[in-house]
């Protein structure tokens, strides 16, 4: 270390957290992260998919929040005056689930504490895990413009969730109805289609046999849910079914019940399933409900909203559903009329929330009529201001499910929510729906129930921005948004319902991109769970690594629109990563001594190392501004990585060591402004992607300004770039690295000088190397260096060829003959008995048939490195003993 070199405030090693502590704080009290409205700027706008309040974020929400930092750190560098909204979701169902779980825990239901009083917990609730969750924000360091941060139950958003509902009510596209909808009997309240998993059961199928009314006759029919037989209103069979044209108009008598239920000719029924006949449960089958409504069929409710049975379903009242289904089985069997019991795979509905199996079930909700609504959503992908998914296969994703859209059951049986704007008279049972409850308010009950989350999301984008007010300044400005950041799990959920609503209440897409990215699974592929113990807690891994480290890795890990794989140990290479940056960075201004930015001058006489850099430089601008613009954030910091790494650590700042360490004063200054330069342009490009330790490090490289967050985007320079420079150090590289090989091949270690000839093709190649003679004494150590068009090359020489020239480096001056000529026979008869060892095993026909198939590759592919070690020994032998 030169005796000039300047005392920095970097301390000697990179620690992450003392890098990240105050850092955030720093960006917000400064309000760097805050919309400017600035009219001379053009407007870049992205609304955060909004974490719920029911707990901590996972890594997921960190995958998804870094992603949109970087593009909007990038933009607001780039000078667009950006708009990162935040805000949270109230998330019905599971919230209220967290919060009566809670209760349960004291000893208490919502029932006990009423409406006021639960909803009270419910908002104690959210202030306790908004406050958990944007302190995880602040970890992470997600430049959110936190004046605009927005809750889905906000006064603002309530309006917006008002004016659509009654809008829809109006033009008809909003209706009540009875209808087979899911039903989670855990939390009691109703389910749309999206929000039910299915999963694969062991379950049964149950054969009876029902008697005709007046014959000896019975019909055959079998089902997995027995216990819905009570609710039978009757068997339907196929009206081309030969087998029961005599039956059609009969009745049956339904078993245990004692009821008469008709048989029915119905085309729904396939004649080739079973026995051709099923039985029909209005109450409790969607296409039972559907082949009902067609016969004018009663529907006969037999469970209640818990899933326990009803006074409907006789002596077996009061059983939870899977009792029930067990003592009804017991009664069939004892009667005769369950014949036969196979076991059967199939797939259950589970509540996305709860887990518990979803039940069909009668009820009285509210509905959005869909067809109209995906048609204009639809129509909108064929215009020129379609939503671009990204990855484009995506879009297939969403216009099939657009395709086959059913109407959204909206009502939800929850008190957390946005409660539904709809009134009964209490005498006329007159319905009334509107923004303001009726004027006679004493005669009215308003409904009970809320709209489901994703209604209110589905706002999100303009709501957020103050729609319904058409000439709120930040609507009229960031809408529509630029990019939609989420995962592939919500295009359904979240992503169709934002697209369909926008359309239908602004006219214009909510946001011009949506990327898509996919889902973190563990290392094995696992996705994470509670279950499996194999989730990871994105604090943790800041508390050990730095956010910095878990950003790249979260951001360089995978392509658009695939899973990422979670590995402690790639997060560690990124840290490794991290300090290689710091270290460099370091060493770069401990030798700027005080160096200011108005002495940056690279107008001096640039070295090969300078003009290579600075062209290079230029190289990663483009590729890393053209690939984060893209989102391809993987390939953007693999040239960040290897630009950083490689050249700017490995190569330019060694090689800027001689001038630096050297006595002439304005080499000194051109190198110490190459070196503030370059490391100035990549602290900026690596930012968005690391910001917390290249502000650290900006901030301590001349600079103008008060934050990196807010310096210029880096720009290609064309009077920066050198082709010829590169060219030349390119060949430059490739020589020392030859000879490092070489040396290493040998065992020879760099201090030892060695005779080193070059023998270039053409005296251009001569005269530029001699030019670059210094880097070849400093890099290759030789104790003499030969450059010519032809030199007199010993016979036993390393040699190797490169662009434009071969090396030979005489082995006599690299090596002691006697002691390599005993190293290399003991290698041999090394590698001799690995060939013999992994050859035996081959011929051994019980392993080679017996062992799995990848074993028995990997052994052969021993075979071949073992075989090609033991070629090599041998021809160094051969080599020195000739």
């Amino acid at each position: 270390m030169s005796e000039k070199e300047k005392e920095v405030s970097m301390s000697s090693k990179y620690d992450p957290q003392a890098v990240e502590k105050d850092r955030y704080k720093f960006w917000v009290e400064g309000k760097f992260f805050e919309a400017t409205n600035n009219p001379d700027k053009e407007p870049f706008s992205i609304v955060i998919p909004p974490p719920n309040v029911t707990g901590k974020l996972h890594l997921g929400h960190a995958w998804d929040t870094t992603m949109q930092d970087t593009i909007s750190r990038m933009k607001r560098m780039q000078g667009y005056d950006v708009l990162w909204l935040p805000g949270m979701d109230h998330a019905g169902i599971a919230t209220q689930a967290k919060v009566e779980a809670k209760l349960k825990e004291e000893g208490q239901s919502r029932y006990d504490l009423g409406r006021e009083k639960f909803l009270e917990k419910a908002w104690e609730w959210k202030g306790e895990y908004a406050d958990f969750i944007r302190a995880q924000w602040e970890k992470l360091g997600l430049g959110v413009d936190y004046s605009r941060e927005r809750f889905t139950l906000d006064e603002g958003l309530s309006d917006a969730v008002r004016e659509v509902f009654v809008t829809l009510y109006e033009k008809g596209f909003i209706y009540r109805g009875e209808y087979i909808i899911n039903w989670d009997p855990d939390t009691k309240t109703a389910l749309s289609d999206i929000e039910v998993i299915y999963e694969e059961v062991q379950g049964k199928f149950y054969h009876m046999r029902y008697p005709i009314k007046g014959s000896e006759e019975t019909i055959e029919i079998a089902t997995t849910r027995p216990e819905t037989m009570l609710g039978d209103t009757a068997v339907a069979v196929h009206p081309d079914d030969e087998r029961y044209q005599h039956l059609i108009g009969k009745t049956v008598v339904l078993p245990i019940v004692g009821r008469e239920i008709e048989i029915v000719a119905d085309d729904y029924v396939d004649m080739e399933m079973g026995s051709g006949a099923v039985k029909i449960t209005p109450a409790h089958d969607p296409n039972d409900f559907d082949i009902g409504n067609r016969h004018n069929l009663e529907r006969i409710l037999i469970m209640n909203e818990d899933g326990s049975m009803n006074e409907n379903a006789g002596d077996y009242k009061g059983l939870d559903r899977f009792e029930c289904r067990k003592q009804i089985v017991k009664d069939l069997e004892e009667q005769g009329v369950l014949f036969k019991i196979e076991d059967h795979t199939h797939q259950v509905g589970h509540s996305e929330r709860s887990g518990a199996v979803v039940e069909p079930y009668l009820s009285t909700q509210w509905f959005v009529k869909m067809q109209p609504l995906a048609d204009e959503a639809i129509g909108l992908q064929n215009s020129e201001d379609k939503v671009n998914f990204v990855p484009d296969r995506f879009e297939r994703t969403y216009l099939h499910w657009m395709e086959n859209i059913r109407d959204w059951c909206i009502s939800r049986q929850l008190w957390w929510g946005h409660r539904i704007p709809a009134w009964y008279h209490k005498e006329t049972k007159e319905v009334y729906v509107g923004k303001e409850a009726p004027e006679d308010i004493e005669n009215w009950e308003q409904d009970e129930d809320v709209l489901d989350t994703w209604f209110s999301s589905a706002l999100w984008p303009f709501s957020t921005m103050g729609w319904p007010d058409k000439n709120a300044e930040d609507f009229k400005r960031y809408f529509p948004t630029d990019v939609l950041v989420t995962g592939y799990d919500i295009i359904f959920f979240w992503v169709a319902r934002m697209i369909f609503q926008s359309k239908e209440f602004t006219g214009k897409r909510p946001f011009k991109d949506v990327l898509v990215h996919g889902l973190i699974r563990d290392a094995q592929g696992r996705k994470m769970s509670k279950s499996l113990g194999n989730g990871v807690d994105p604090m943790d891994v800041i508390d050990k690594y730095g956010a910095d480290s878990l950003r790249y890795f979260l951001l360089t890990g995978s392509t658009p629109g695939q899973d990422l794989r979670f590995h402690w140990e790639k997060v560690e290479a990124t840290w490794n990563f991290a300090n290689k940056v710091w270290n460099a960075s370091r060493f770069s201004l401990m030798n700027m001594e005080d160096f200011s930015y108005e002495d940056i001058d690279l107008t001096g006489d640039l070295t090969l190392a300078d003009k290579w850099i600075l062209t290079r430089l230029n190289e990663t601008i483009e590729q890393v501004t053209k690939n984060t613009t893209k989102y391809e954030f993987g390939e953007a910091g693999r040239y960040l990585y290897n630009f950083i790494w490689d050249e700017l650590c490995d190569w330019y700042i060694e090689m800027a060591k001689l001038p630096l360490y050297g006595d002439d004063e304005a080499k000194k200054k051109t190198t110490r402004s190459v070196l503030a330069y370059v490391l100035d342009q990549t602290m900026r490009m690596l930012h968005p992607y690391m910001p917390f330790i290249t502000e650290e490090i900006w901030q301590q490289l001349p600079h103008e300004g008060e934050s990196i967050t807010v310096a210029k985007w880096p720009e290609v320079r064309d009077e920066f770039h050198d082709e010829q420079a590169s060219k030349e150090m390119k060949r430059l590289v490739a020589i020392i690295k030859s000879v490092r090989n070489i040396r290493a091949e040998v065992n020879t270690p760099m201090s030892k000088q060695i005779q080193l000839l070059i023998q270039a093709e053409n005296d251009k190649v001569v005269s530029e190397l001699e030019q670059h003679r210094e880097y070849l004494e400093r890099f290759c150590n030789p104790s003499e260096l030969t450059i010519a068009t032809s030199v007199d090359a010993p016979d036993k020489a390393m040699t190797a060829v490169v662009t434009g020239a071969e090396i030979f480096l005489p082995l006599e001056g690299l090596i002691d003959f006697d002691k390599e000529i005993v190293r290399l026979e003991k290698e041999l008869e090394k590698w001799t008995k690995e060939v013999e060892r992994v050859q035996k095993k081959l011929a051994n026909e019980g392993f080679v048939n017996k062992a799995p198939e990848a074993v028995v590759e990997e052994e052969k592919q021993k075979e071949k490195d073992y075989l090609d070690k033991q070629a090599k020994v041998k021809a160094r032998l051969e080599e020195l003993k000739g």
